[in-house]
Parts: C-alpha cells; sequence; structure tokens
C-alpha cells in the first residue's frame, strides 16, 4: 500500500534507535512512523527541519512531546478505533485470570502438584454480579463496561469528562469521584491516558481505599500505578490481587511484582493479536501518507 515512489528507512528490529542514530536518520526524511518506545522530543523534532508528520502506532502518544511538534508545524496522529475491542478484551482476561487464579492454576498442574481433587483448592473470587469500577471512560474503558453487563456487574465510572445519558443507560454506568470508586469496586480496570495529572494516580493512599478483596488491573500505561506501592499493597494484601499488562518502566518491571502469586502479568500485549496490529500499522501509514500528500489526517492526536 505504500507507493513506490516514497523511500522508505525501516528500522527492522525490535529496539528503540539511539536518539543520536534516531536524529541521523531522519535526516531529509518528511514522515516517521514510530511505537510508543521511541520518544520524540523537541531536541529530535528540531533536528529534523523536513519532518512534516509523526505517525504514532498506538492510542496513546506521550512518548511524542506534541505541544513542540505542533510549534514546529508537525502534525501528530494516532491508531486509536482499530485496537478498541481487542484490548478490552485482554483487560477482561487480565480481570478473570487474576480473579480465578488462572496463572496460579496453571503453574500448580504443569509442577505436578495436584494429586487430588480438594474441596479448597485455589479459591479465586466470583465475577457475577460484582462491581466494576472504569477509570478512564473513552472507547477501551466503554468496551470494557460493556463486557461487564454480560456477567451482570454493575459499572462505576471516573472520567473528567461525563459521557452522556444515553451511554450511561446502555452500559449501565454511573459516574463517581474516584474515592468513591474505589472503596465501592470489586474489580478496578485502569484505562486513563498518561499525563502529569494521572501519573502514579493508584498509590499507596489509594490503594488503601480499596476493599481488601478487590483486584486492580491495568492495561493502560505502567506510570499510572505507582509500582512500588502496589507491590506493598499486594504482598500485604490491602488488595486481593492485580493483573498488569503494563508496567512503569518497561520493559522492567519492579522486582517484588515477580515473586508475588497474586499478580498476573504480561509482556504489553493488550493489542497484540495479528489482525489489530495490522491494522495499527496500516492505519499509522494511512495517516503519514495523507499528510505527506497535502491531506488531512485520519486521526490526529488529540
Amino acid at each position: 500500500m505504500i507507493p513506490a515512489e516514497v523511500t522508505v528507512d525501516y528500522n527492522d528490529t525490535d529496539q528503540p534507535l539511539p536518539k543520536a542514530e534516531l536524529i541521523k536518520r531522519l535526516q531529509g526524511k518528511d514522515g516517521l512512523i514510530c511505537h510508543i518506545i521511541s520518544t520524540i522530543d523537541d531536541e529530535v523534532l528540531a533536528a529534523a527541519p523536513n519532518l512534516k508528520v509523526v505517525a504514532n502506532v498506538a492510542v496513546g502518544y506521550n512518548n511524542i512531546d506534541v505541544a513542540a511538534a505542533t510549534r514546529r508545524g508537525v502534525v501528530v496522529t494516532n491508531t486509536p478505533d482499530v485496537l478498541t475491542e481487542t484490548t478490552a478484551d485482554f483487560a477482561f482476561t487480565l480481570l478473570m485470570a487474576a480473579a480465578r487464579r488462572v496463572v496460579e492454576a496453571d503453574a500448580y498442574a504443569r509442577a505436578g502438584q495436584w494429586k487430588a481433587w480438594k474441596w479448597d483448592l485455589l479459591w479465586g473470587a466470583d465475577i457475577h454480579g460484582k462491581t466494576l469500577g472504569v477509570v478512564g471512560f473513552g472507547r477501551i474503558g466503554r468496551a470494557v463496561a460493556r463486557r461487564g453487563l454480560g456477567f451482570g456487574m454493575r459499572v462505576l465510572y471516573h472520567d473528567t469528562v461525563r459521557a452522556d445519558p444515553a451511554t450511561e443507560r446502555a452500559l449501565n454506568a454511573t459516574a463517581t469521584d474516584m474515592d468513591t470508586l474505589l472503596r465501592q469496586s470489586d474489580f478496578v480496570s485502569l484505562h486513563t491516558l498518561l499525563s502529569p495529572e494521572t501519573r502514579h494516580l493508584i498509590n499507596e493512599r489509594t490503594l488503601r481505599l480499596m476493599k481488601k478483596t478487590a483486584i486492580l488491573v491495568n492495561a493502560a500505561r505502567g506510570p499510572v500505578v505507582d509500582e512500588a506501592a502496589l507491590v506493598k499493597a499486594l504482598s500485604e494484601r490491602w488488595i486481593a490481587g492485580a493483573g498488569l499488562d503494563v508496567f512503569e518502566e518497561e520493559p522492567k518491571m519492579h522486582p517484588g511484582l515477580v515473586g508475588l502469586s497474586n499478580v498476573t502479568l504480561a509482556p504489553h500485549i493488550a493489542s497484540a493479536s495479528g489482525e489489530t496490529r495490522i491494522a495499527m500499522a496500516t492505519l499509522a501509514v494511512r495517516n503519514c501518507l495523507a499528510v505527506l500528500d497535502g491531506k488531512p489526517p485520519i486521526t490526529p492526536a488529540r
């Protein structure tokens, strides 16, 4: 789908280019398609005066200095919508796996520890009929809430912008403040963008507000959660468990997480179905080509 007259300089590794190498390879380039692992800051933008567009292959774009790009006339785009359902699927997968202790059960069975049926073996928590708290009620948050309906869950949500009444009715969702959501929810699923206001939104104070039986799910951005505080909360059983797809300093994880049996860990794969990742890449390419062709971007970052 890339026109023959367009020259592509492709990084065929899984590693982000070091800043100096990225700047070097951006010389004379008109467009950049990148992942969230690449930091596109003012220094990079200043060193690439020909650049017209940065197309991020993700919904979030906290890796890009959008203000600096705008100031320099560079369009920034992202890839919303195409990954909504896949990411929501995985967030609910983490919720269910943590609640029913699936990873522990798998390890138990593989280790040959299962010798006989036991009445109290690996008791978990019910999901149906419980209260689901959704933090960040955008596309993905609403998709997770919709999955909760199938389990007869009561849905609470917190967002800076309240949903319209029709959406609230359709999703059986009630807007509330953050502290109330944390106190009342059996499951808290994070779907907020990363910003200075949401960094460490989940911290020691907020974790202590949650039920001791509650489970935290994060398929948004790692730094929304203070990992050190979460390790303490899980170790001391302030909350029952967690399911995490993202981490503060990816690919590093807080070392305290690895040894805990009450946390389910995944390596940032919420959108990682073949169909969805290809759709994300395709949309990023289409955004880039549109801008280079003098047309409006399909999905500009907002």
